[in-house]
């Protein structure tokens, strides 16, 4: 069979009025593209994130979280970098942790993790993070730097204050005063004390024990309370602290 018979024949066969149409693209080549209908858009259209007031409050909430966390993490850093004084530092810092923690508690169990929401929203502030789990500023955590051994009356003082905190604290527990919200203030006023006894060595064993206390109370909600197995061993480690704190004092 020649060429143009070929021709012919696939015609035939196709129903195509000549061989050009037998080739043509709608047989043989790709099929034409659909027509996609393109939505129009209105740019100068709001969109609405929430329903109704309930959803605008807690997005409300939860964009004063992301803040202040960015906040705390600009504080952080500018102390670090010694851009601001520790006496600017610790009351803006106690502030911005209370107000984490006002926040978070107004969102609930939306945001029952610091991690995950940080995770989630794409926050990189380690240094918030790590000031909001033990809940205290970072001159209670390690002092402030400011040498007063000069003054012995002070030194003094100082030591009295510890001594004094330690007591309250092992008091306040014996007389069944749980509440985290209590206790973390005392331990806080306790670390502060023992950070003002610049004498005292860095790896004093008592203040990593009151360190590890702050980390977990700040870590629950502060309506909840210790129960008898923490209130047990809270109190032994506050007892033996405080016993080798009076053993470094009669070593001076």
């Amino acid at each position: 069979m020649s060429f143009n018979s070929t021709q012919q024949y696939l015609a035939s066969i196709n129903g195509a009025s000549s061989p050009t149409t037998a080739y043509s693209s709608s047989t043989f080549g790709a099929a034409p593209a659909a027509t996609r209908h393109v939505p129009s858009v209105n740019l100068d259209e709001e969109i609405k994130l929430t329903t109704n007031n309930r959803e605008r409050a807690q997005m409300d909430n939860m964009a004063d979280l992301y803040s202040i966390i960015v906040v705390l993490e600009h504080l952080e850093m500018a102390y670090i970098r010694s851009a601001v004084t520790h006496t600017e530092y610790t009351p803006a810092c106690r502030q911005l942790i209370a107000q984490f923690r006002t926040a978070s508690s107004l969102l609930g169990d939306v945001v029952p993790d610091l991690e995950k929401f940080m995770k989630e929203y794409n926050l990189d502030c380690p240094a918030a993070a790590k000031r909001i789990k033990i809940g205290v500023p970072a001159t209670v955590e390690f002092g402030d730097g400011v040498t007063n051994e000069a003054n012995g009356h002070r030194t003094a003082k100082y030591v009295a204050e510890t001594v004094q905190n330690y007591i309250t604290v092992v008091d306040t527990l014996k007389l069944g005063i749980v509440a985290v919200d209590n206790i973390h203030l005392l331990l806080a006023e306790l670390m502060q004390s023992l950070n003002n006894v610049r004498s005292l060595p860095q790896d004093f064993e008592g203040r990593a024990k009151v360190r590890e206390w702050l980390i977990k109370l700040n870590s629950m909600r502060a309506s909840e309370e210790l129960n008898a197995e923490e209130r047990r061993q809270l109190e032994f480690d506050l007892e033996s602290s405080y016993t080798a704190f009076h053993g470094w004092l009669d070593s001076q």
